[in-house]
């Protein structure tokens, strides 16, 4: 395996490798035994080896992470800052008076926040956000940070905790003792303003980018092992075409006979062998889409840190859970092309129609966005155009904020492969009846099952209800169930989770459930190793969906053309977003050298109109046509004015 990793490395075949391969297979760490038979002869080289060894007392347990002060205005410390910006925050997004409930979930939020000295991080990503805010880029939070009502007021994230029940503990909880991981979603397109602000404000020296290790799947490992053999450029291609999507199952004797190979070869026989070795091994140190460290002191006394490929960033060469490991705070920044979208198309409203929402405005639960989705009209809807959502939505018929949640977590590959889909629907659809079992009853509450499982009829749908079953109903500590969510983390390989079986099904069983249904939810819950979505991040997601789906409803021009002017994106071309525009009523004129602009724009036909209340259609306003979108050479014209 070492000659072919030097071989790949080098870009060269083992025939042709020569003196680049090592010369025996010494190359490795040798034994306090072996070391001493192999230096019999100068035994003082071992004994100083020794001494040295033994004056080496570094651990990465002396590293101690110190998170960058913040600003704190006139506030005695962090936590009093954070306390008053929740205060202001919470009076601004609840002008009418803050609900009882959220008040509750503020107050306690800022007691674990405080008793963790978690403050700073807080300011520092609410600072971030602040500074998108005023340079008018779309910003929202999404993830595990969706259950904070500390993050909804700080203008963090939009779902709002009034409207959802979700659970805090699944951000931060004294119990796991990790620290916050808080995600941001910026516009793709101008991310990395908000990238070089962050860079700006502590420098280079002291903030950089998580890295990400890149490992071998399978057709990576067949391509570049068959290439060290020297198999033909076709046979590689074929070979590796047999594999599907991010398999790491290696690859069946059966495929390869049916592309014509001879599985019982010798050099296929290596190739293969060798590939299945390779399967996890990493191939190479990459960035993080988007997660900043930031440090009191100098970034590379803690880390190891090297120029990123891109000008001006600093990378650091530790994964997440490298970070994780040493409690390190990250911030993820990252980017959405939907929330590009979404901001033209406020900025067209507030142009065209004499008024623009935010995404915290959006007038609540609109029946006719409802109906639309019900009809599966959802082409350039954030999240819902996939053929397979098309097929979902008129099946699921979402008929509230939550079932959108719902839409959005259960098309993904966790919950299919879990067989939750079809029971869920079936009950959703009253072709089933919806049933709670209950343990014995010296061991706990008839209705616990319920309580976890109320809101999706009985079916697990979300990684925090998988949590909660493992805590209830098996008898998992916090700390164990926190691991089975790790387990259930989105692209772990197949078989993480399977080590959880025993203890759960056991300890359903020992607390009065039927052995059946224990190793049916398991299995259910061993689907979120494929993909399954947390709550809060489906939360987050329905947000947009529903406030894409609004301005498609009631404004299609305004959604066309902000769609067109966010491109590329999504799964439909231009012309199919055009030609589903025009059979909505949509005038989309030819492009005209003396009115086109560069992007797609509107032009007015009616007098401006407000947007429409709460579950109302506006369909009764004659539409804008969204002009098509041109190339804007206007210095090559006599009068460029004329442009539009």
């Amino acid at each position: 395996l070492q000659d072919v990793v030097t071989c790949i490395r080098e870009h060269v075949t083992l025939d042709a490798a020569g003196r680049l391969l090592a010369a025996n297979a010494e190359r490795h760490l040798k034994d306090a035994a072996e070391m001493a038979r192999l230096f019999r002869d100068y035994p003082e080289a071992v004994a100083e080896s020794r001494a040295l060894l033994e004056r080496l007392t570094f651990s990465l347990d002396e590293l101690r992470y110190q998170y960058p002060d913040e600003p704190t205005g006139e506030a005695a410390s962090p936590q009093e800052a954070l306390e008053r910006l929740t205060e202001e925050g919470a009076r601004f997004r609840y002008p009418d008076g803050v609900p009882e409930k959220v008040r509750a979930s503020l107050a306690h939020e800022l007691k674990l926040i405080g008793a963790l000295d978690y403050a700073p991080y807080f300011l520092t990503v609410h600072d971030i956000v602040r500074f998108a805010r005023e340079k008018k880029i779309l910003a929202q939070g999404r993830g595990s940070a969706a259950n904070s009502a500390v993050c909804f007021v700080l203008g963090i994230t939009e779902v709002d905790p009034d409207r959802t029940d979700l659970l805090f503990e699944r951000f931060i909880s004294a119990d796991r003792g990790e620290p916050p991981d808080i995600d941001v979603d910026f516009e793709h397109e101008r991310r990395e303003e908000v990238m070089q602000y962050i860079y700006e404000k502590y420098g280079r020296h002291r903030a950089g980018l998580a890295a990400t290790v890149i490992t071998y799947r399978t057709r990576s490992a067949v391509r570049e092992v068959g290439k060290v053999f020297g198999l033909s450029e076709d046979t590689v291609n074929t070979l590796s075409g047999t594999i599907w999507g991010w398999s790491s199952a290696g690859v069946r004797e059966a495929d390869i006979r049916r592309i014509g190979l001879d599985p019982a070869d010798p050099a296929m026989q290596k190739v293969m062998t060798l590939s299945e070795e390779l399967i996890g091994f990493p191939r190479h140190l990459s960035q993080h889409v988007g997660g900043f460290v930031m440090t009191r002191d100098r970034l590379d006394e803690m880390v190891p840190v090297m120029n990123a490929a891109m000008a001006d960033r600093t990378t650091v060469e530790w994964d997440k859970d490298d970070l994780d490991a040493l409690r390190m705070l990250k911030v993820d920044v990252l980017a959405l092309g939907m929330l590009s979208c979404i901001r033209r198309a406020f900025e067209f409203l507030g142009k065209h129609y004499g008024g623009a929402p935010t995404l915290a405005t959006i007038p609540a639960e609109d029946e006719a966005v409802y109906r639309m989705l019900c009809r599966a009209d959802s082409l350039g809807v954030f999240q819902v155009e996939s053929r397979a959502q098309m097929t979902m939505l008129p099946r699921l018929r979402p008929q509230k904020f939550y079932d959108l949640v719902i839409e959005v977590a259960i098309v993904r590959p966790g919950p299919i492969q879990g067989d939750m889909v079809h029971p869920y629907l079936r009950r959703r659809q009253g072709l089933e009846k919806v049933i709670f079992p209950a343990p014995a009853a010296e061991h706990g509450d008839a209705d616990e099952l319920e309580k976890v499982l109320g809101k999706t009829l009985g079916v697990p749908l979300f990684q925090e209800q998988a949590m909660k079953i493992a805590i209830v109903a098996a008898g998992f500590t916090p700390g164990e169930a926190d691991r089975l969510r790790r387990a259930m983390a989105t692209f772990k390989r197949v078989g993480t989770i399977g080590t959880f079986q025993a203890k759960m099904v056991e300890g359903m069983v020992a607390r009065g459930y039927e052995r059946d249904f224990a190793e049916r939810c398991f299995r259910q819950i061993e689907g979120f190793g494929e993909y399954g979505f947390p709550e809060s991040h489906a939360a987050s997601f329905a947000l947009l969906v529903y406030a894409s789906a609004w301005l498609k409803c009631h404004y299609p021009d305004v959604f066309c053309a902000a769609l067109l002017n966010a491109q590329p994106m999504g799964f439909y071309a231009p012309a199919q977003i055009v030609r589903d525009a025009t059979r909505h009523g949509v005038a989309v004129r030819s492009p005209d050298v003396n009115s086109s602009d560069w992007d797609s724009t509107l032009e007015a036909e009616a007098p401006p109109s407000p947007p429409p209340e709460k579950g109302r259609l506006g369909g009764g306003q004659k539409r804008r046509p969204a002009g098509d979108r041109r190339g804007g050479g206007g210095g090559a014209l006599d009068d460029p004015e004329t442009f539009s």
